[in-house]
């Protein structure tokens, strides 16, 4: 079953132009394992392809993927595990755990301490989609790139 969480249709209008993923085994340092890698895989593409990710863009995969990563951590046995994208418009952070359950973003709610995660995400994606998977779910939300356009092609590698 597939699920559009912003309901924008929007599950993968350009192809990944690099790609990386790892896993990641729950622990208590995972989170922070989650970002160090978000930020050394656009630090690589940059180096090696000349794509520049603003710091902003960095920021905010970042906070999606620790967001991300916290969930799966907290509601899900066993280990997560996480792709990185980058195309010509996007950054794509897809993280996959067991649990089955469709996460739902709460109504705002300012005196609710904690449970924000999705809508923080939702806030600062393009678009989220949420997959259930026959084991588990995978959680794929877009972060634009400045100046990028959600139609723009994928930027050759020749």
């Amino acid at each position: 079953m597939k699920s559009d969480a912003d309901g924008d249709g929007c599950t993968a209008p350009d192809r990944q132009m690099v790609r990386v993923g790892f896993a990641l085994g729950g622990d208590d340092g995972c989170i922070a394992d989650a970002r160090q890698h978000a930020v050394a895989f656009l630090d690589q593409a940059s180096d090696d392809y000349g794509l520049l990710v603003p710091t902003r863009t960095k920021e905010l995969t970042q906070l999606v993927i620790s967001e991300l990563v916290t969930n799966a951590c907290k509601y899900a046995p066993g280990p997560v595990l996480v792709e990185l994208g980058l195309t010509a418009g996007a950054v794509e952070v897809v993280v996959w755990d067991s649990d089955p359950t469709v996460p739902a973003a709460r109504a705002a709610d300012p005196g609710r301490i904690g449970s924000h995660g999705l809508e923080i995400v939702k806030a600062v994606s393009e678009s989220l989609a949420v997959d259930r998977e026959a084991v588990g779910k995978r959680i794929t939300a877009r972060i634009a790139l400045p100046g990028a356009s959600s139609d723009a092609p994928a930027l050759s590698l020749i």
